[in-house]
């Protein structure tokens, strides 16, 4: 079925209003129907989590952290500048300093802008004239051939733990850095049972594994069982924020971790949520995709990511809430900043014909464009054009840049193909960096939309919204839907709910919020019980609808709390008149 918006389908075992619950309903489509299953995907707990020694290389990256700590060698963790490398850093800072709190220990994350996205050969320089000893890269270095090798040649050991996609060479076969070892999830023969942990979650893996070689044992000390605790939320941050998903293993985690942010002993994290508007909330996944996750990535695309590490780690009182307001400004900046390339490249977009049937992927360049944002500006041009998008800042003869895209279409592999037109690249499926001289965008556009039109259809680029059950309006009210909050934290993998409504009277009609871009509806069945539904950045459909018109709906029951008064409302996510 064809709505305003999207196509609609119906997920696999999909029901309707049978005598079930709606969690029930919606479990069973999402393939839990035994009791002990049910049971354990409801109530998470670690005992769930996958043992770090199975990773492969962890046990010589822990021996090796060990020993230099042990022996005072100046140690660096080497993090990318993302929210995701910043929780990762701050993850095994944490749990080093517990055991000891005056080992040569430092952080270094590089310039987006200056040094861009890696490892960085100069860097490595100046770490090794400095002394280090071990580096230890996080969220970042799986396709540092290069860098590895100058490493071995400064004497460093370097330690790589990350997540992303391996480099591979002309036959297809997977090349690794000549690292001291290689901790990473998705390696070739590698025995770990998931591939899908973000760096943070290596890292909390690594923390977990270097406090048991610590201790000697699997029982780790005391000091060392609470700050692993509360490094959870720093893995649920950076979980969410890299849009991992929120299955299995991820899902306790981040399950876990949003429990423990609540009652967080780390300064950093409660000033910042304190200046987000957050305090004495119970925050969710969107709690920390839409507040606590771009005031922490705004420090590396607006300044420098080093203010986001020393707000998680050192900073204390005073210092924190000095950061965390700093973050917050610098995300004002970089919302603004981020509006202002949006329309620009949605006009360039157009003229170029890249919104059309026919170019099946957005690329575009400008040398005025701020490169900190592009990869933001990028997922509105994915949301709003349903295709892959590839937005790069040209300087001095070479574009540098994002790219991210729909599902179905692995960037990665797109850029992969086109690799011989590119200077350097790397990411995974869904997102990715590139730079190439400019020379070349030309012919790289070509060839990248040459292959994304072959890879991606004309119906592919109309997205489709999958249905997890139908539902009656009676339904809709609040003892159902606060059960649905069961299913917690929501995010890729594990969507809110979603159902479809049909046969629908519209009784309210009210555009709302600023320009009045978004809509407010009453939604009324047979019975006239009526139901308030909001649908975001629809307020131009308004003329299209009429009261008394029939609709059916696609969308999700949330809770509305205002003072003492729960109610159930519909967050519209497509709707097409009349009924089917």
């Amino acid at each position: 079925m064809q709505g305003l918006t999207r196509r609609w389908k119906l997920g696999e075992g999909h029901r309707g209003p049978a005598g079930e619950s709606l969690l029930a309903r919606v479990l069973a489509v999402r393939g839990l129907d035994d009791p002990s299953a049910i049971e354990g995907f409801l109530t998470p707990s670690m005992g769930e989590t996958h043992d770090p020694g199975l990773l492969p290389g962890i046990d010589a990256a822990a021996v090796r952290l060990v020993e230099a700590v042990r022996n005072g060698e100046p140690v660096v963790i080497y993090g990318d500048y993302d929210v995701d490398g910043i929780t990762a850093t701050a993850i095994l800072w944490h749990v080093i300093r517990t055991v000891a709190p005056d080992a040569p220990l430092r952080s270094y994350i590089p310039h987006r802008l200056e040094e861009g996205y890696g490892l960085n050969p100069d860097a490595l320089r100046t770490l090794a004239a400095e002394q280090a000893a071990v580096v230890v890269s996080v969220d970042c270095g799986i396709t540092a051939i290069d860098e590895a090798e100058l490493a071995r040649e400064l004497g460093v050991d370097l330690i790589i733990t990350d997540h992303h996609t391996p480099a591979t060479d002309d036959e297809g076969n997977v090349v690794l850095p000549a690292a001291h070892s290689i901790v990473h999830p998705g390696l070739p023969g590698g025995a770990y049972p998931t591939t899908d942990l973000c760096g943070a979650g290596v890292a909390f893996k690594l923390a977990c594994r270097f406090a048991r070689t610590w201790c000697g044992s699997e029982r780790v000390s005391t000091a060392l069982q609470h700050v692993l605790t509360d490094s959870l939320s720093l893995v649920a941050l950076g979980t969410i924020a890299d849009v991992m998903p929120l299955t299995g293993e991820n899902r306790v985690l981040a399950g876990l971790g949003l429990r423990r942010i609540r009652s967080t002993k780390l300064a950093g994290l409660q000033a910042l949520i304190e200046a987000s508007g957050l305090a004495g909330e119970d925050i969710d996944t969107e709690g920390v995709g839409f507040r606590l996750a771009p005031r922490i990535n705004a420090a590396g695309r607006m300044g420098h990511a080093s203010e986001a590490v020393q707000l998680l780690t050192e900073a204390d009182g005073d210092e924190a809430e000095s950061i965390a307001a700093a973050l917050c400004t610098l995300n004002d900046e970089r919302q603004c900043t981020e509006r202002e390339i949006l329309e620009q490249a949605i006009e360039m977009a157009k003229a170029a014909g890249m919104t059309e049937p026919g170019r099946r992927i957005i690329v575009l360049a400008h040398p005025d464009w701020h490169a900190g944002v592009l990869g933001i500006v990028c997922s509105r041009l994915v949301e709003r054009f349903g295709r892959p998008a590839i937005l790069m800042q040209e300087v001095d003869g070479l574009c540098r840049g994002s790219a991210r895209s729909i599902d179905g279409y692995s960037i990665h592999e797109g850029l992969t193909a086109c690799r011989e037109h590119l200077v350097g690249y790397g990411g995974h499926a869904a997102a990715a960096g590139l730079s190439l001289d400019a020379t070349q965008l030309g012919v790289f556009t070509d060839a990248i939309t040459a292959h994304a039109n072959a890879a991606i259809s004309r119906e592919d680029l109309v997205p489709w919204l999958v249905i997890d059950a139908d539902a009656a309006l009676s339904e809709i009210d609040a003892g159902p839907v606060l059960e649905l909050d069961r299913m917690a934290p929501f995010g890729r993998g594990n969507a809110r709910p979603r159902f479809r409504i049909r046969d629908l009277r519209v009784t309210e009609i009210k555009p709302m919020g600023r320009d009045n871009s978004h809509l407010s509806l009453r939604l009324a069945g047979d019975g006239g019980r009526g139901v308030r539904a909001v649908w975001w950045k629809q307020g131009e459909r308004a003329d299209a609808l009429a009261d008394g018109m029939r609709v059916d709906v696609v969308a999700r029951a949330n809770l509305n709390r205002w003072r003492n008064n729960v109610t159930a409302e519909l967050e519209i996510l497509d709707l097409a008149p009349g009924s089917s």
